[in-house]
């Protein structure tokens, strides 16, 4: 037998049927990623059911040196859990390993598998009256493990921070099988380095997330969500400030978007309706919410948030949704842009941040630049204009060919985009990660010492290579070279 097939009746021998697959049409559905712009092949697809499962399967790959991929709800936007064409590696799937370990409500934390879904996290802290203070459109694919490993935000990181704020212990399998376990939080520990943040964000590189505890709120008692027509982004951050001062604590999210997304996920949506009654050049999707303590003075806040601004001309027409139902309804117009504008053709999409108070003249300057330069584009942008994140989408001419295109003027127009984010003191990747599609633009725009920092740790925690080859760490200039 090869190393390979042993290898391989090895795992099936360690994790059983269920746990070690080569099956083409099981592994099919995770060879590409989400947005369907990489795809590979791997040896088999492992399936453990708990950390010692995956303990054991690591050691066994580091034994035989086989690269391995860690995947969870494979929703992620950068390629990162995504193999490469050579067929080398193995899939390392979290997805059975879904149980809640412990819940402690009075305490507002909860240690939970890698593979629990966010959805079910939602669900389960709700039961108590609490609830995790993170949320994004792939709430029900996108796993705890997957989460935690590309640090993500969503659309309450104005309030509430990335994922990042949310771990008060983790639980990781490194490269050796060996296995780090602090599970348990503490609010004051000066013992070294803290272990945990380094592995949070790492998307796999330094070592495999198998559980975590995370903090808890109680659940809001109230909520009210408007709908907001605007002028352009300088309003809109005007109106932000503006909230942030009137609202304070009670301003939980601060979405913005052009016509163009709201009329493309009109179009995409059979049963959407426009909240205003007249376009606006851009809208803003806000929530201010209220603990129990505060629920009767939230109708009060509001009135007076919103009309403070209409005198003060922060913004041009308002509704607000006057049930939970119609605020459904205004979130699923702001979490389907992504979806409608795929719908629509190719794009480039680009998850970038600056300063926010620089973000309206990002737009507005940059935009202009790249539909000079690639005629037929449209550059758009959209997403959480409160933390400075915006998701900077370059639609292709209708005449692109899929595939073509966006390995031609596509591969072009990110670097340009990613040029003008770097002069602006901003990031290439705010919350989605870099994976493989943004490993070698890191490596040419980031900064030199903080790449050389990047790469000893890797080499000191993973020295044969084998976890998630290929993403995150840009290779060194030599060896890029080579």
């Amino acid at each position: 037998m090869t190393d390979t097939e042993t290898f391989c009746r090895a795992a099936a021998a360690l994790l059983g049927p269920r746990g070690f697959t080569r099956d083409a049409d099981a592994l099919e559905p995770w060879l590409t990623d989400w947005r369907g712009r990489y795809t590979g092949t791997a040896l088999g697809l492992a399936s453990p059911t708990s950390t010692i499962e995956v303990a054991q399967f690591v050691k066994l790959c580091a034994e035989h040196r086989i690269p391995i991929v860690p995947q969870g709800g494979n929703s992620g936007m950068s390629g990162g859990a995504t193999p490469d064409p050579d067929g080398t590696s193995v899939i390392l799937s979290l997805r059975r390993m879904a149980e809640i370990r412990s819940f402690a409500p009075a305490s507002e934390q909860i240690t939970c598998d890698a593979g629990v879904v966010l959805q079910t996290l939602h669900e389960t802290a709700a039961e108590k009256g609490l609830r995790f203070p993170l949320t994004l459109g792939g709430k029900g694919s996108a796993t705890i493990g997957g989460l935690i490993s590309t640090n993500a935000g969503g659309t309450q990181v104005l309030r509430h921070g990335t994922m990042r704020a949310q771990v008060l212990g983790l639980e990781a399998v490194l490269a050796d099988g060996s296995v780090f376990s602090n599970l348990v939080p503490l609010k004051k520990d000066n013992r070294g380095f803290d272990l945990k943040q380094m592995l949070i964000g790492s998307e796999g590189t330094l070592g495999i997330v198998t559980a975590a505890t995370l903090r808890l709120l109680p659940d809001i008692a109230d909520r009210r969500v408007v709908w907001v027509g605007l002028e352009n982004l300088t309003q809109a951050r005007a109106l932000l400030r503006h909230c942030e001062a009137a609202a304070g604590a009670a301003l939980e999210g601060f979405e913005v978007l052009p016509a163009h997304c709201l009329d493309a996920v009109l179009d995409y949506l059979p049963d959407a309706r426009a909240p205003l009654t007249s376009p606006h050049p851009w809208y803003a999707l806000i929530e201010l919410v209220a603990s129990r303590g505060a629920a009767d003075r939230l109708d009060q806040l509001t009135e007076t948030v919103f009309t403070e601004a209409m005198e003060r001309a922060l913004l041009g027409d308002a509704v607000i949704a006057s049930s939970e139902q119609q605020a459904e309804d205004f979130w699923q117009l702001r979490e389907s842009i992504s979806p409608a504008e795929r719908a629509i053709g190719p794009a480039m999409q680009h998850d970038i941040s600056v300063p926010v108070d620089r973000m309206p003249d990002f737009v507005d300057s940059v935009s202009p630049e790249i539909e000079h330069a690639f005629p037929g584009t449209l550059a758009l942008g959209f997403g959480h204009l409160g933390d400075g994140n915006i998701h900077y989408h370059v639609l292709a001419p209708a005449d692109a060919i899929p595939g073509d295109w966006e390995a031609g003027d596509g591969k072009a127009i990110s670097a340009m985009v990613h040029d003008r984010v770097t002069e602006f003191g901003g990031s290439i990747s705010a919350e989605h990660g870099i994976g493989q599609m943004k490993r070698d633009e890191l490596g040419r725009l980031g900064d030199p010492v903080a790449l050389g920092m990047m790469r000893a740790v890797k080499q000191a925690l993973d020295p044969q290579g084998i976890l998630n080859p290929g993403k995150l760490v840009p290779l060194a200039p030599s060896a890029a070279s080579t």
